[in-house]
């Protein structure tokens, strides 16, 4: 696992690879969600790549939403390696960050043709809470959070 940049080569070719999944999922582009990758980066976020044997196989962010909340974006990973303990190994990653910055809450939106995602949070401990932000009004979107232990 490796921090990076959402707009770097290997992270703007993860994301891309993730929004064209997401296209081809759902017949369209992915709700505008505002982020910049700034937003991914220090001091309030982080970005990371997984690699096996040199190669970029997924990825996930994390940003603030607020004080104390934390959002998981652009969790990615190619389709070559799911199933393998990729997803969940970055998503815990991206716990243990969030802890570091004192979040004590995760936030996060998948969608409903995710199951697998959808598998991934709910064994995790995330709970289906309410869409919010820009999702609030998506019928394909499905929202979790979930309360960190320090």
């Amino acid at each position: 696992m490796a921090t990076d940049r959402l707009d770097s080569e290997v992270g703007a070719a993860l994301t891309g690879a993730h929004l064209a999944e997401m296209e081809h999922r759902y017949g369209a582009g992915d709700e505008e969600d505002g982020l910049v990758p700034e937003q991914l980066a220090a001091p309030h976020g982080t970005f990371l790549v997984a690699w096996i044997d040199g190669v970029a196989v997924g990825c996930g962010g994390l940003r603030r939403i607020k004080p104390g909340i934390g959002e998981i974006k652009r969790m990615y990973v190619a389709p070559s390696t799911r199933r393998a303990g990729v997803a969940r190994t970055i998503l815990a990653e991206l716990e243990t960050h969030a802890r570091s910055l004192t979040y004590t809450l995760l936030k996060l939106e998948t969608g409903i043709k995710q199951p697998e995602a959808i598998e991934l949070y709910l064994s995790a401990g995330y709970e289906l809470i309410e869409p919010y932000g820009v999702y609030q009004d998506s019928p394909l979107s499905r929202c979790y959070s979930k309360v960190l232990d320090p």
